[in-house]
């Protein structure tokens, strides 16, 4: 059994998702090749999240989902975003919410550290950049590689980031 955390950029270019989720499928398939069970943890944000939470339901495999806050919902600002997470959150096997009443970095850090202490393996779709505002992908990869957790970068040639 596999269990696979993700972390990766929400602000995604257009034309990027098509890329990832391709990329996903593929990276998903040489992991789980033989080995039934996937696990795939998730927070669910906009995204890199969502689409890799998206490629393991697709796989056959579980989704378990851990969000930050308390009404998570509530953050997202796109109907689109709020009609996927409504999907996923449907979706999931499990669904942990850490505690804290509203979006916060320590908010956000905790839900990695939660994913991070379920996870064999982190997926880190991320170009490589760390955020100006600290936390996100980076701080990330940072404490699975302090936790001994292997790490698998996925940034496929075509994808970019808004802005």
């Amino acid at each position: 059994m596999h269990t696979i955390g993700v972390t990766g950029h929400m602000d995604l270019a257009e034309g990027t998702e098509p890329l990832l989720r391709d990329a996903l499928q593929c990276l998903l398939g040489e992991l789980t090749s033989g080995a039934p069970g996937l696990t795939g943890v998730s927070c669910i944000a906009p995204g890199a999240d969502s689409l890799f939470a998206e490629a393991v339901l697709a796989s056959g495999g579980a989704l378990s989902v851990v969000l930050p806050f308390h009404d998570y919902r509530a953050f997202l600002e796109d109907a689109a975003d709020r009609a996927r997470f409504d999907r996923l959150l449907e979706a999931a096997a499990d669904v942990t919410v850490m505690p804290y009443p509203a979006a916060s970095l320590s908010a956000f850090q905790a839900a990695n550290t939660e994913l991070l202490g379920r996870a064999d393996l982190l997926v880190a779709v991320w170009d490589g950049a760390a955020s100006e505002k600290g936390g996100g992908t980076a701080a990330t990869v940072a404490e699975a590689h302090g936790a001994g957790i292997p790490v698998r970068v996925l940034w496929p040639a075509g994808a970019a980031r808004r802005g």
